[in-house]
């Protein structure tokens, strides 16, 4: 869903439904298209690309981009020098309020949030801080929010400087603003992952203006170090520079130097420690830092994506080769070949580690492919194929349209809708709802794809002072924000690959081909030669995920709601590449949907628990913001919608959603404790996500309310029946087995695999699994194989391994009464009498055990009472004798947990076989519940168990303190 502009900028609330989001911004669009229609919009007249067109001009009465005065922007560079490279102007970035005054037409920038520092613009220079500590609002159950804003440290300047900043050019992940003033003028850059700002002057003196006294503590080698509000600067002159303290002013003739550079040190508590820190930084700080870069490629054989970030810079005198850079948690668990130091940053994406001296580093990211469809392996025969077949037939003998509104979002919710479907009906054998409802989406695709001379309605425009592509009817702020472009064309993309999959010739350039290639373009241009639009317009190179808002002017920086969209579109690159051949578009594609998968686990849903402060009280959020996230919408605050909102569309394009089935429990668990109970709305949404963890509850659910729950506008009961009921004979996303085509997936069930592969061209291929398994796909089909045992690990490859934060320990707190640190003494239940066994399928009792290792036993408050144990901590275990697992595989471990771990503390549950130090069949991750008798049920894969044996719950953490008391367990 989309980002909607704040007339006050102030962070939104949620308001009741969507419907009254698209009236209201409907109506917004309605007075700014009849204040423009007299003075803007010439006839647009067509501009050919193959069959297709777009309109070379914005229709008449069509909205264009507004800034602060309500108003249309004229001249979209206004705000930036001679010196800004031609062509389209960049938008949707963390910086872009820089160029786009929104909301305040006096206003230089709003918060830019560049990670680990973040900066405001004035006429005066250039406010820095280094938010370290959250704000939290609302509550653990309901809405909240979580914020690391901008509060300056201090202000980049020059003596007698005043005047209105421009920006005077950006490179990948960087931008630089310009002051200039009669002789005077200031010149910054700055940007994500760097602490430093590297700055360049003419005329008046450097200074540096503090917001409260600063603590000088070091003078030496043309640099001065300094804390202010508690944290830790330095500022580097050229040699022989000295920097003289008056009040909250540090200044510096430079020795009539024209450089210098700002950094914020990393955080480390001592003198000794900022002294050393600063004598890191100092060979590096007259490396100025003047572009950045990224490209990627694609392994096909090896199913690897690798991302090369470099860093050009120039050297203003004498140093250290590279430069100094921190990496987000998406970087670092995939980092290829860099050290990082020991240093690290605080962020509203939780650490960020400290790289010193390098010019570049690399990520490689496995990728575990995607379908257009899940191969048909549940309806083959019986009842339910009857009952899919009528599901098909209602939305194939019906016009898929209507109902849905014209504009590009709604139109592009109805394609996808009616495309799943279709590919249901192929795989089914239902060639006549298939035909019909290709033919459908086919012709409202060529009419999108069509401008025709003053066509005003389902057409494409380009406005060439912004250097965009903008579809007609907008919405939600597609063209008077430029707002969430990849959300609404993902839609069209996914379609055309379909579209392209039956109908080739459609899909040729020299047809409608090239048009579609347009459309992607406008959100993600892979062309740097290609000036018609920015390169990646949506996408955050370095933060690793898309932006929605076109202007990013808000209070707390840009914002991305539905991140599932986002990957909606990436699947589409991925998908239209393969069918077309275009291994240019397609790489794209894999190169964002590895790159926001791995962001989305870290930033939307915080599996390992280090992005999310502790006291924010939510395992995922709605939103993620510039300096924090939100358990929010932009339209409602039903916690089905806040979660869902980051799972539709539920599509097998999808399945990075179930990498990890665990936390898909965890996620579930929290949405039915906020809401007080399962699913009211979207029931299909959340039905659909929990099948990736476990289809055979989803498809009784559905099963049970088929005829009686309301449908999410973008769904149908097609594709959540098809869904749930094949991933219930295919169990759960298996990452240990890549494939040599972009299009397949690996599942995994009671330890047996089943490999399923897409071809979308026209002859047959045979597909090649990493693990040998080969699989003939026919032409336009999705096959699927089972077979061969496996202990699937249901984590990322090593190379994506979570990083454990690390916090000083606190003492554990109870909800009701104080207990002393000391533990009690345990008191071991009794062992199963001899000869027989506790089964592994029953609810096992954590009392039980016949041994454990400094932990002890108290009364619970669970809903079935008894007791639990607790005091449970690094290095603990419980051993359960003659556990029977018997002769049908156990691969799901499901445990009755509770934390009330204070300062970010959390581990691992793990289970082990027949020895305490033998390697774990299965673990989860366990931080604070709210409390420590505030219990959830987790769920988590193991390696297929059968036979008896000794099961072992070993508990594994960073920190010394009780993270986890448990009530009981059982195997699945």
């Amino acid at each position: 869903m989309p980002a909607h502009a704040d007339p006050s900028r102030a962070r939104p609330l949620p308001i009741p439904d969507r419907r009254v989001v698209v009236a209201l911004v409907a109506a917004a669009a309605l007075v700014v298209s009849l204040l423009q229609a007299v003075a803007m919009s010439p006839r647009a007249d067509a501009a050919n690309v193959g069959s297709g067109s777009y309109a070379d001009a914005i229709p008449a009465g069509g909205a264009v981009p507004t800034e602060c005065n309500n108003t249309p922007i004229t001249n979209p560079r206004a705000h930036v020098t001679s010196n800004f490279p031609a062509g389209a102007i960049p938008t949707n970035d963390w910086w872009t309020s820089l160029l786009w005054r929104k909301f305040d037409c006096a206003s230089i920038s709003e918060n830019l949030m560049a990670h680990p520092a973040a900066f405001h613009a004035f006429t005066n220079g250039l406010g820095m801080s280094y938010p370290t500590n959250a704000s939290i609002s609302g509550t653990a159950t309901g809405v909240s929010e979580y914020h690391y804003s901008y509060a300056e440290d201090v202000r980049i300047g020059i003596a007698g400087l005043t005047a209105d900043g421009k920006v005077d050019g950006y490179s990948d992940w960087t931008v630089s603003e310009l002051w200039a003033s009669g002789g005077n003028s200031l010149r910054t850059t700055f940007g994500h992952g760097l602490p430093f700002v590297y700055a360049t002057k003419t005329g008046g003196n450097a200074t540096l203006t503090t917001t409260g006294t600063p603590t000088v503590w070091s003078t030496a080698n043309g640099a001065v170090g300094f804390s202010v509000n508690g944290h830790d600067y330095a500022a580097f002159g050229p040699t022989g520079s000295t920097w003289s303290v008056s009040g909250t002013t540090i200044s510096s003739s430079l020795n009539g130097g024209a450089y210098f550079s700002v950094a914020v040190l990393p955080s480390t508590g001592s003198a000794s420690g900022r002294a050393a820190a600063l004598a890191a930084y100092a060979p590096y700080a007259h490396n100025h830092v003047t572009g950045t870069k990224v490209s990627w490629t694609y392994d096909e054989s090896a199913a690897k994506l690798t991302a090369t970030y470099q860093f050009t810079t120039t050297a203003k005198q004498a140093g250290s080769a590279g430069t100094v850079f921190a990496l987000y948690p998406h970087q670092r668990d995939n980092l290829a070949g860099t050290t990082l130091s020991t240093y690290s940053y605080v962020s509203p994406r939780g650490p960020m580690r400290v790289a010193i001296g390098a010019s570049q580093f690399q990520t490689v990211t496995p990728f575990n492919g995607v379908l257009p469809q899940l191969a048909n392996t549940g309806f083959t025969s019986g009842a339910d194929v009857n009952q899919l077949n009528g599901y098909v037939n209602e939305v194939a003998g019906t016009d898929p349209f209507a109902g849905f509104g014209e504009d590009t979002y709604w139109t592009g919710k109805a394609i996808g809708r009616a495309t799943q479907v279709a590919q249901i009906a192929n795989l089914t054998g239902n060639t006549g709802a298939r035909d019909a409802l290709l033919g459908k989406v086919k012709t409202r695709l060529t009419d999108w794809m069509t401008a025709s001379p003053g066509e005003t309605q389902r057409l494409f425009a380009y406005d060439s002072r912004w250097g965009t592509l903008i579809g007609y009817p907008a919405s939600y702020g597609s063209d008077t924000d430029l707002n969430d472009h990849h959300f609404h064309y993902g839609y069209y993309v996914v379609g055309a690959a379909t579209v392209a999959q039956f109908d080739p010739a459609w899909a040729a350039d020299s047809a409608y081909g090239g048009m579609v290639n347009t459309v992607i373009k406008d959100a993600a241009n892979w062309d740097r030669n290609d000036t018609r639009f920015p390169f990646l317009r949506d996408f955050d190179i370095y933060a690793g995920h898309d932006w929605a808002a076109g202007h990013g002017a808000f209070g707390a920086g840009n914002n991305q709601e539905s991140s599932s969209e986002g990957m909606n579109f990436a699947s589409g690159l991925i998908q239209w590449g393969q069918v077309t051949g275009n291994k240019t578009v397609r790489d794209l594609g894999i190169y964002l949907y590895t790159t926001q998968a791995s962001a989305i686990e870290n930033y939307w849903f915080d599996t390992d628990d280090e992005a999310f402060p502790a006291a924010f009280g939510h395992s995922t959020v709605g939103m993620v913001w510039g300096d924090g996230g939100a358990y929010a919408t932009w339209f409602s605050a039903e916690p089905e919608m806040i979660q869902g909102i980051n799972l539709l569309p539920s599509t097998a394009g999808h399945l990075y959603l179930g990498y990890d089935p665990a936390y898909i429990g965890r996620n579930i668990a929290e949405l039915e404790r906020n809401n007080g109970g399962p699913a009211t709305v979207w029931k299909d949404i959340i039905w659909e996500f929990q099948a990736l963890a476990d289809a055979p509850t989803a498809l009784s659910q559905f099963r049970s309310q088929a005829g009686s729950y309301t449908i999410e506008e973008g769904e149908s009961r097609a594709h959540t029946f098809y869904w749930l009921k094949n991933l219930a004979g295919v169990g759960t996303v298996d990452r240990s087995v890549t494939a040599n085509t972009p299009l397949h997936a690996v599942f995994v069930k009671n330890g047996v695999r089943t490999y399923q592969a897409a071809n979308m061209g026209s002859s047959a291929v045979t597909v090649r699994f990493s693990n040998g398994v080969t699989l003939n796909v026919p032409a336009r089909s999705v096959a699927s194989s089972t077979g061969g045992t496996t202990n699937p690990t249901p984590t990322p490859t090593p190379t994506a391994r979570r990083r454990r934060r690390r916090r000083p320990p606190a003492p554990r707190r109870r909800r009701h009464r104080a207990r002393p640190r000391a533990r009690p003494q345990p008191t071991p239940s009794p062992t199963p009498t001899p000869g027989t066994g506790i089964p592994a399928t029953s609810r096992i009792q954590a009392e039980a055990y016949a041994a454990a290792s400094a932990v002890a036993v108290e009364a619970t408050e669970d809903l079935d009472g008894g007791s639990n144990v607790g005091w449970i901590s690094n290095g603990d275990w419980l051993r359960f004798d003659r556990v029977d697992f018997g002769s049908t595989p156990r691969t799901q471990f499901v445990a009755r947990v509770a934390s009330g771990a204070i300062n970010g503390a959390s581990g691992l549950v793990q289970v082990r076989l027949d020895s305490p130090t033998a390697a774990p069949v299965g673990s989860f991750a366990i931080a604070s519940t709210g409390g420590w008798q505030a219990w959830r049920t987790v769920p988590a894969n193991i390696a297929g168990t059968t036979g008896r044996h000794t099961v072992y719950l070993t508990f594994e953490s960073g920190q010394p303190a009780d993270f986890v008391n448990v009530n009981w367990f059982t195997f699945q």
